[in-house]
C-alpha cells in the first residue's frame, strides 16, 4: 500500500469536496407551501434570500395560519439544500461518512 499515493488522493477528494459545497452552497432551492400561497428561496449554504406571500393569504385575523406557512416554507427550503448537499457529499466519498463533511 503506497501511503503517498493515498495521501495525494485524499488532497483530491477534499479539494473536490470543497469545490463541490462551494457549488452548492451558491444554489436555490425553493418550497412552495399552502397551495403555493407562502414560496421560500434558501440557498445551499441555509440562508433564506426571499419570502414570497400571496396577498389572499394575510388575514388579519388568523395571523397563526400565515406564521405557519411561513416557517414551514423555510423548513422545507432549508431542508432542500442540506438534502442535496448530503446527496452530493456521498457521491464525492463513496458513502464513507467522513466526519466534519
Amino acid at each position: 500500500m503506497n501511503i503517498a499515493k493515498m495521501m495525494k488522493q485524499a488532497q483530491q477528494m477534499q479539494s473536490g469536496m470543497l469545490a463541490k459545497q462551494e457549488e452548492l452552497a451558491a444554489m436555490d432551492f425553493e418550497a412552495s407551501v399552502g397551495g403555493g400561497k407562502v414560496t421560500v428561496v434558501a440557498n445551499g449554504g441555509g440562508d433564506v434570500k426571499s419570502i414570497t406571500i400571496d396577498p389572499a393569504v394575510v388575514d388579519p385575523d388568523d395571523v397563526e395560519f400565515l406564521q405557519e406557512l411561513v416557517l414551514k416554507g423555510v423548513q422545507e427550503a432549508i431542508t432542500k439544500g442540506k438534502e442535496a448537499t448530503a446527496a452530493e457529499m456521498k457521491k464525492l466519498t463513496g458513502g464513507l461518512g467522513i466526519p466534519g463533511m
